[in-house]
Formats: C-alpha cells, structure tokens, sequence
C-alpha cells in the first residue's frame, strides 16, 4: 500500500515512475508484435496504422520519461495525455488477445 504521507516529490514518483515504464513496456511489446507478425484479422493497412499509433506513443512517453527524469520527479503528468496511452494499451491488449486465440484455435476453425 502506497503511504499518503509521503511529501509530494516522493509520492509523484512512487506513483508515476512505474506507470511510464508500464507504458514503455506494453507499448514496446505492441510495437514488436506489430512489426513481427502478420495478424491476420488487421488488413496492412489497419496493422500498419496501429504499428504507427503505437510509435507515436513510445516518442511520447520517452519525451515523458526523460522530462520526468531531467527534473528529478518534480514534473507530473495530466490525465489527460495519460488517458489516450491507455485507450491505446487497451487496443493493442485486444489485438494480441485476439491474436494469441487465433494462433491457438485448431486449424480450419
């Protein structure tokens, strides 16, 4: 459990340091997925604009990253640009979900 009673500094890096690196992990796991399998239920194109989306997204979260770290945890994060990083995780967890089924249904099913 997280200790409400930690000066701010503290808690915005309890809380948002391990959130970006989530973010860089799952978005780097899309983006290998994306870039090393055909998925046969996206057309290329689909495929090819969600492997881009995912992208963007990893620039944006290095950019986060790194400015969170330059000012040693004094910079927070609105919601806001949270909250589309995380539709985009929920995406790419649909994919693969769906994916990994696919790969795993009995051949002619």
């Amino acid at each position: 459990m997280l200790n409400s009673n930690l000066p701010e500094p503290e808690l915005l890096k309890a809380l948002l340091e391990p959130l970006l690196e989530d973010f860089s992990y799952w978005f780097d796991r899309s983006a290998k997925l994306l870039e090393t399998e055909e998925i046969p239920f996206l057309s290329d194109e689909d495929q090819s604009d969600l492997l881009a989306r995912v992208k963007h997204a990893q620039q944006e979260v290095g950019a986060a990253k790194a400015l969170f770290q330059a000012t040693g945890g004094q910079v927070g994060i609105e919601t806001a640009a949270l909250m589309p990083w995380h539709r985009q995780l929920a995406e790419c967890w649909q994919v693969s979900a769906r994916f990994r089924s696919w790969q795993s249904a009995p051949p002619g099913k």
